[in-house]
């Protein structure tokens, strides 16, 4: 191919779009990038990266780091008109979001996988993959951001998530509207950060949350009841987290709607709130973790990065 001709990148990660079964009968990753876009049977010039090769389950935050870094390095060829990565559904919207935290280009990264392996009867990856390098190399899809296109839905990152564990229309929104994007901050590395996610439960002691602080992370996301609630004893362990100087953030496991810290008691989230914890806005758990590693990372304001 002329390395100067207009074309769509395409970079695998692995996933369940590149999944056939093990002797075991188990899913792995098997298939390289040149394999995946040839059973896409696409018309567009493409070039193809393999970056690595894993379930997304196992995405970490230096394999962000690299992600991001390659969109970047990328996008200084002027011949590159947009870039699509495959990649596995579990962490897909984390990653899209991590991504579109620091994207400042005009043209689109299209994020784009499987919900049925690479040898299943009717795979549903090969068409993915078509429509999403469609995406990628429509002019119509500049300044839009990072995109997931997924079984005929194409959907902005900020807010997705993954709705379902075997349709094949995987993803949702949390919102009944586009969320607006913050201005693209620096890239900075996440890799160091640790900010675990904390399950809230109904009527939960305190000893999962007082672990968690006692190992100092730099932040913590509460996947919180309702609209940001835990229990009073969970609440006052979050308490001495703040007192700390720790990074809280609270979600919530509800699949719709913004979190709004209303409820008193110790552990409301307006009570937490007033002590100094943050609200996700219309974030699930793992992009608020995206968005308030980039913001400690990068020196931004969390509130800004959150949507909050």
């Amino acid at each position: 191919m002329d390395p100067n001709k207009p074309c769509v990148l395409v970079i695998a990660t692995g996933g369940t779009i590149a999944s056939t079964a093990d002797a075991s009968g188990a899913r792995v990753p098997t298939l390289d990038c040149t394999a995946l876009v040839a059973r896409a049977e696409v018309s567009t010039p493409v070039r193809t990266h393999d970056a690595v090769s894993l379930d997304s389950s196992a995405m970490s935050l230096a394999d962000v780091d690299m992600l991001r870094g390659l969109v970047r390095t990328s996008f200084a060829d002027a011949s590159v008109t947009g870039i699509v990565i495959t990649h596995g559904t579990d962490s897909m919207a984390d990653t899209a979001l991590a991504l579109d935290l620091v994207h400042d280009d005009p043209r689109p990264v299209v994020l784009t996988g499987a919900q049925r392996p690479a040898d299943a009867a009717a795979p549903d990856g090969p068409a993915n993959l078509r429509g999403a390098i469609e995406v990628a190399a429509s002019p119509q899809q500049r300044d839009r951001g990072v995109l997931v296109h997924f079984g005929g839905d194409t959907l902005p990152a900020r807010g997705l998530y993954k709705a379902d564990t075997e349709e094949l229309r995987a993803f949702a929104l949390t919102a009944p509207h586009p969320l607006p994007r913050p201005a693209a901050v620096d890239v900075a590395p996440l890799r160091d950060l640790r900010i675990p996610v904390l399950a809230a439960w109904p009527g939960a002691d305190a000893e999962l949350a007082d672990a968690l602080v006692a190992q100092h992370p730099d932040g913590i996301v509460v996947a919180g009841l309702g609209s940001g609630n835990v229990s009073t004893a969970m609440g006052q362990a979050l308490a001495r987290a703040l007192e700390l100087g720790i990074e809280v953030v609270m979600s919530t496991s509800v699949a719709h709607g913004a979190v709004s810290l209303a409820y008193g008691g110790a552990g409301g989230g307006a009570t937490l709130a007033d002590l100094g914890a943050r609200s996700a806005g219309f974030l699930r758990p793992g992009q608020a973790r995206m968005a308030l590693a980039t913001a400690l990372a990068s020196g931004a304001d969390p509130a800004r990065l959150l949507g909050s």
